[in-house]
This record gives C-alpha cells, sequence and structure tokens, in this order.
C-alpha cells in the first residue's frame, strides 16, 4: 500500500495556519485527515496543564505525530497543523518528529507572517495574548528544512491551499 502525504503546516499562533487547513479541506481534488495540536491538548484534562504544561504537551505532541505515522501507513494524506518548538518535554522536537515521520512522505511547509501581524491577529481574536506569536518565534526550532513557503500576509488561505498543492503534488 502506498503511504499517504503527510503536510506539515509549521507556523507560530495567529500565522494562519488553521485557516489553511480549512482551505485545503474545502478542495474537491484532494482530501487530508487533520491533527492538531490544539486537538491533542483538549486531551489532556485543565488541571494537567496547569501544573505541568510542557511535560504533557510534549507527550501530547509525539502521540500526534505517531496518529499521522498511522493515517500516512494507511495510505491517507494528513495535515499536521503545529509548531516545532524547543522546549523541554519536547526537546529535541525537530529531530524526534523527524524519527517518528522520516520514513513517510513528508513535507513541510513555513506557514509565515510578519510578526507584528500576528500581534494584531491575537488581539482580533481574543483566545491569545499579544505577544504569543513572538514567544512562540523565540522557542521555534532552528535549521527547519522547509519544502515550500507560503506568506499569509500577502496570499489568502485558498491561495496558500493552491500553492501547496501545486508546488507538491
Amino acid at each position: 500500500m502506498e503511504k499517504g502525504r503527510i503536510i506539515y503546516l509549521n507556523g507560530v499562533t495567529s500565522s494562519g495556519k488553521t485557516s489553511i487547513v480549512e482551505a485545503l479541506q474545502a478542495r474537491r481534488d484532494v482530501f487530508f485527515y487533520v491533527v492538531a495540536n490544539d486537538l491533542f491538548q483538549e486531551m489532556i484534562g485543565e488541571e494537567y496543564l496547569q501544573g505541568d504544561y510542557w511535560k504533557y504537551l510534549g507527550e501530547v505532541i509525539i502521540m500526534m505525530y505517531h496518529t499521522a505515522k498511522l493515517f500516512s501507513d494507511m495510505g491517507k494524506n494528513v495535515i499536521i497543523d503545529s509548531i516545532l518548538v524547543e522546549r523541554e518535554g519536547v526537546a529535541p522536537h525537530y529531530e524526534r518528529m523527524k524519527e517518528i515521520l522520516g520514513n513517510n512522505p513528508l513535507d513541510i511547509v513555513e506557514v509565515y507572517c510578519p510578526l507584528d501581524i500576528c500581534r494584531q491577529r491575537n488581539i482580533d481574536r481574543g483566545d491569545r495574548y499579544e505577544s504569543q506569536s513572538d514567544e512562540q518565534a523565540e522557542l521555534m526550532a532552528k535549521d527547519i528544512r522547509y519544502s515550500i513557503r507560503v506568506d499569509t500576509s500577502l496570499l489568502s488561505p485558498e491561495e496558500c491551499a493552491d500553492k501547496i498543492l501545486r508546488e507538491l503534488f
């Protein structure tokens, strides 16, 4: 059985990853299952996250990668909506992700947006704090090998989805 493609959308909060996921899922020419940090974080009780956030988030992120691998191994295309941060509990995050997904067809997409725009998006959303994107940018893994880059300050989510499919499929 041919393995499904894994498209990892990597970017700070409010960079536009989830909007791109929605644009990809709205298409009729290719179907993706989605695994996301936010979805997997909901599996953890709030009291545990408050007690040791990075320990439990680190565990569930690794489980998320194994879930994406399982879908791919079963021939299903998968989008990972996440961020490669290097923090205690997941470090070395980028290397661990590559170990888990390295035998599967994996493309990492840099979802870029200038931090000043992300800050304003965080304010507008109301469920993030203003500097959250800046803090994540500082924690993001270095030397990530990207397949392509999309800039959500210049392209709509649909245009980003088109670019991803055109260049990766």
